[in-house]
């Protein structure tokens, strides 16, 4: 499976409310691609500095992803640091270094621009454009956003939206972007914006697709004991499009089990800090838990 995925890599301080790991390996790519190469080889692009541990590319090579299009230049790498609440839905951001990333351009590699399945991490739209304009075998891209984009991007995100298949969003993100309080009418607004299906995530409630003409939700998958949610809708989109690009479709039954496994890789994530539970998941593993959400949804 052609499967690229272009955003951060990143160090996370991460505090919650039981511990605290300062510098743990983090961005919205390597969630991402953890997720995803549990299911096949991830072509992954971004930007890393000198501060970068090279054991982290080394990880990230053992479980099939290409780390050719990982640029490092001089600097520091993206930074940034969080804390949780008690209920773990409200997370306070205690600082955001961007360093070499506010300079970056993403260059793919040749051998990457015939990737059919795309994943746009969340990144400021033009950087999401400018990926964009290097995939022209592209077959599904999916693409993800953030609330600052929103505010004060939008008419580039409104390019980006018209010219990807689907959008991840929060329902905060939805609401916003759309201008509607309702959550099913706002889905509805942005799919007049261009993309043919919406990603709504609801944390611990679950997810929705909408579509023109498609319509499925299901609940999040019941994890006993939440470690850091840091990385979790990352690992969903890893999930999701891994299932996509590995059945090589977009049909309403593909479409329906890849929430599924979105859903999964997400519930894994969630259980350790960083990728130290996603990251050594099996297939075997992951299909396992995928079975059981099957049965806990299914009348």
């Amino acid at each position: 499976m052609s499967l690229l995925v272009i955003g951060t890599l990143a160090y996370d301080t991460v505090e919650t409310p039981h511990a605290r790991r300062e510098r743990a390996l983090g961005g919205s790519a390597v969630y991402f691609a953890a997720a995803a190469s549990t299911f096949g080889p991830v072509r992954l692009c971004g930007v890393v500095g000198e501060d970068f541990d090279e054991v982290h590319l080394q990880e990230l090579r053992a479980r099939g992803v290409d780390t050719s299009g990982v640029e490092r230049v001089p600097g520091k790498s993206f930074h940034w640091g969080g804390r949780y609440g008690e209920d773990w839905n409200s997370r306070t951001t205690l600082f955001t270094h961007l360093n070499v990333l506010e300079h970056f351009h993403p260059k793919l590699p040749p051998a990457f621009r015939d990737s059919k399945f795309v994943f746009l991490a969340n990144a400021e739209p033009k950087v999401q454009l400018e990926a964009l304009e290097q995939c022209p075998e592209r077959k599904f891209v999916l693409a993800d956003t953030m609330n600052f984009w929103i505010e004060k991007y939008l008419p580039d995100l409104q390019r980006v939206l018209r010219k990807v298949d689907g959008v991840v969003l929060n329902d905060e993100e939805a609401r916003m972007l759309a201008g509607e309080s309702n959550l099913i009418r706002a889905a509805r607004k942005v799919l007049e914006m261009g993309p043919r299906y919406v990603l709504l995530k609801k944390g611990e409630h679950g997810a929705f697709l909408i579509g023109r003409d498609t319509h499925f939700s299901l609940p999040a998958y019941p994890v006993v004991e939440v470690v850091d949610p840091t990385g979790a809708g990352d690992c969903f989109a890893g999930g999701f499009m891994a299932a996509v690009a590995a059945a090589g479709n977009t049909t309403p039954g593909t479409l329906r089990r890849a929430m599924l496994y979105g859903t999964v890789t997400a519930s894994y994530c969630v259980q350790g800090f960083s990728t130290e539970d996603i990251g050594k998941r099996t297939r075997a593993e992951v299909d396992a838990r995928f079975a059981e959400l099957l049965e806990i949804t299914t009348v």
